[in-house]
């Protein structure tokens, strides 16, 4: 490693590039950006011990009040739940809980960690319902192997309907396909309480909003661009589904698998019972039955593509083949399928990642906190993809109305206003499908869910104030990033 000096200013997580050397090349510098990011994540979780805890809601003001939250006062509020069920929303945390379930089977661009090592993202899920949408949720990581060690859809929906009785919705996350159509598609039918699928219906919400303000800059129309999807999986065959809702041209859609382009001719599709969501998608997509990545990029507008981890699974040659004003997002994680500085160099006019360190970062973080929430608040039976559009166009006014530009297609994670116009906007469409339980306006849903997120921020930074939460030192983020770079030069 050459002789290197630190600037003069604090090393933090929100400035590692300026600390970097001016000389060091992109790909060493995103290399040491997901190395750093992994050893003090890794430091992180084992100094916490995870990510959520639990904390009362009701406190005691003396040794009296054990007879009021246990027994034999409690006694009045179980009856009360026997005898009409409803009452466990009033009674109870019901109301604002949500369950993350998940087997582990397809977690990330991880694969399959099963349920144990799945813990650790459904943790952090968590942490996001309760810091953007001031929802308690329980990270619920489930064994759903049979006897020969293959997941059963089955034992997913079971579960799930076990637990309904304790939560108010059910958020499904990182199962492999075709379960995660097969739950999904049931548990909507049959379950007690609305349920909904992050990977899939969360990614293709906060997608859409993506793409409406990229198009937005771009001066192109849904109605006229050629669009591709790059990955088949739940992801991509769910935001098909939403951009048909949005009005795009089914024809002028091309969606690849890891065998090649969707159309017709996918008789290893046609005859498997486990894709039929793609087979849909052959029937109705690729109307000129384009059979490679060449043709399929020329003068396509879009490339949305949610496939294997990269880099360089995209071609920068790919790009280059694509339509002036092009629009590339490559969300692939933990690393892109190509990265933005390629894609732009090669003519791509507007890139999003799945990345928090590169610009326009497209994450279903932005929307599944606030859409929840605003389940919850209505009392919504289930959720529709209706539902999650409207989600979807209120985050895209969002941004049209505070710094919309190419380099800032959404609005930015920390921005609180985000998170209770989305809510307000899915519990008004749910009340307009006649889904909604509970009569709130949309101006109450907003005012409630911004007060909440206030709250609990208030209580996170009492918690720091008080060493509750203990920082991490100086020193160790100095000490990490110096290894890291080490490492990499």
């Amino acid at each position: 490693m050459p002789p290197y000096k630190f600037m003069k200013i604090k090393i933090d997580l929100s400035n590692l590039e300026q600390c970097l050397p001016k000389d060091i090349s992109p790909k060493k510098r995103d290399a040491f950006k997901t190395l750093f990011y992994s050893k003090m994540a890794l430091l992180m979780h084992e100094m916490y011990k995870g990510k959520i805890t639990s904390l009362p809601k009701a406190a005691f003001w003396g040794p009296a009040w054990l007879n009021i939250w246990y027994t034999p006062g409690v006694s009045a509020p179980t009856l009360a739940i026997r005898d009409k069920e409803e009452n466990s929303y009033k009674l109870t945390n019901r109301a604002g809980k949500v369950a993350i379930i998940s087997d582990g089977s397809r977690v990330l661009g991880l694969g399959n960690t099963g349920p144990k090592g799945a813990l650790a993202v459904m943790e952090g899920k968590a942490l996001l319902m309760n810091r953007l949408g001031a929802i308690d949720a329980d990270p619920l990581c489930i064994d759903s192997r049979d006897e020969n060690g293959q997941n059963q859809a089955t034992k997913i929906i079971d579960f799930a309907k076990m637990v309904s009785p304790s939560y108010s919705a059910i958020n499904l996350e990182d199962i492999s396909q075709p379960n995660c159509y097969k739950v999904l598609d049931e548990l909507k039918e049959t379950c007690p309480i609305p349920v909904w699928h992050d990977d899939a219906q969360g990614t293709a919400c906060i997608t859409c909003a993506a793409l409406i303000n990229a198009l937005k800059i771009a001066g192109k129309k849904i109605e006229k661009i050629k669009i591709i999807l790059f990955g088949a999986g739940a992801a991509n065959t769910s935001i098909a589904s939403f951009l048909f809702a949005l009005g795009a041209d089914a024809k002028n859609m091309i969606l690849f698998d890891s065998k090649g382009p969707l159309n017709e001719n996918r008789t290893d599709l046609k005859n498997n019972p486990s894709y039929y969501k793609q087979w849909g998608l052959c029937q109705k997509t690729n109307a000129k039955q384009i059979n490679s990545k060449e043709e399929a990029f020329k003068d396509a507008d879009v490339l949305i593509a949610f496939s294997r981890p990269g880099p360089d699974i995209i071609a920068p040659e790919l790009i280059k083949l694509m339509a002036k004003r092009a629009i590339v997002f490559a969300c692939a994680n933990p690393v892109p399928e190509i990265y933005p500085e390629q894609a732009i160099k090669a003519g791509a006019f507007i890139v999003g990642t799945g990345r928090g360190d590169f610009e326009n970062q497209i994450n279903n973080s932005l929307c599944f906190p606030g859409i929840l929430k605003g389940v919850l608040l209505c009392g919504a039976k289930k959720i529709t993809d209706t539902m999650a559009l409207a989600a979807a166009k209120a985050i895209a006014k969002r941004a049209q109305d505070t710094t919309l530009n190419r380099h800032h297609i959404l609005p930015d994670s920390k921005d609180i206003e985000v998170y209770p116009l989305q809510a307000a906007a899915v519990a008004a469409q749910a009340q307009k499908e006649g889904l909604a339980t509970i009569k709130i306006t949309s101006k109450q849903v907003y005012a409630q869910v911004k007060a909440e997120i206030i709250k609990r921020d208030k209580i996170s930074k009492l918690l720091i104030k008080n060493n509750f939460i203990k920082r991490p030192t100086q020193s160790l983020i100095e000490k990490v990033f110096k290894q890291t770079l080490k490492e990499i030069l």
